[in-house]
């Protein structure tokens, strides 16, 4: 090797151990968890899971005000948290997951208003169209944080465990009168089958969108927060059509 090319491998290569710090955090690789981060996290949601319970146990009009006050409490102690524990990549993560929250009104929208598979029970609170309660625009994030920090960088890994996580989420919903599938959809156990690959298609693409703009400026996170959603919503609409719709004939 010549001395220039010598050179040049040299600066090629501190170049690219300047740059591993940022890229690993644009990545999510500081998503890693140590012991005192767990202890922090398991003891943050093990309060929110209680509270879930006390919300579960009223009648309405207060459980639907109850669970609205849940959503703010969640969505202000995490970042709360994460500034408290000095983990910027949580904030960030919450960041990126609150717009992506807030656009995922849409899809149930659809559901429950136009496609008919997703019903609402009217709990009090606020509701959208007399169709959705407004809490769900920070309800998603619990799910999708609790997957993403758990999945790492890894898409496909945040697919496996999305699923997981939002199988227990169907499976609790009906108890705790959130939603429920509407009559007519394949089901197992009340979860209708159709939501379970578009949840993980979800997890994937939102790990795959928060490595790619997680701490870019606010319109690109905006832009892909709004594009996951839509994602979401057309792997909703084509799992529901080949679980539920199609007849998978063949004719002449």
């Amino acid at each position: 090797m010549t001395p220039r090319a010598a050179t040049a491998t040299r600066e090629a290569e501190d170049l690219a151990d300047s740059l591993t710090p940022e890229l690993d955090s644009l990545a999510g690789r500081r998503l890693s968890l140590g012991r005192s981060d767990v202890r922090a996290l398991v003891a943050f949601h093990a309060a929110f899971f209680a509270l879930i319970g006390v919300v579960a146990a009223l009648d309405a009009p207060a459980k639907g005000w109850a669970v609205v006050a849940l959503v703010l409490v969640y969505n202000v102690g995490l970042p709360l948290l994460a500034r408290a524990t000095d983990r910027d990549d949580w904030f960030a993560l919450w960041g990126f997951l609150l717009p992506v929250s807030v656009f995922q009104v849409l899809p149930d929208w659809v559901l429950a208003a136009q496609v008919g598979t997703l019903v609402f029970p009217d709990v009090g609170g606020l509701r959208l169209d007399d169709a959705i309660p407004l809490a769900m625009a920070g309800m998603w994030v619990p799910p999708l944080f609790i997957t993403l920090v758990l999945a790492g960088p890894s898409p496909v890994r945040a697919a496996w465990l999305a699923l997981l996580v939002f199988l227990g989420s169907e499976l609790s919903a009906p108890f705790l009168q959130l939603w429920e599938p509407a009559a007519g959809t394949t089901q197992v156990a009340g979860v209708a089958l159709y939501v379970l690959p578009a949840e993980a298609a979800l997890g994937w693409a939102a790990c795959f969108a928060f490595m790619a703009v997680g701490r870019s400026a606010w319109p690109q996170r905006v832009g892909a927060a709004f594009a996951v959603s839509t994602f979401y919503l057309g792997a909703l609409v084509l799992a529901y059509f080949l679980i539920d719709v199609a007849g998978w004939t063949i004719s002449t």
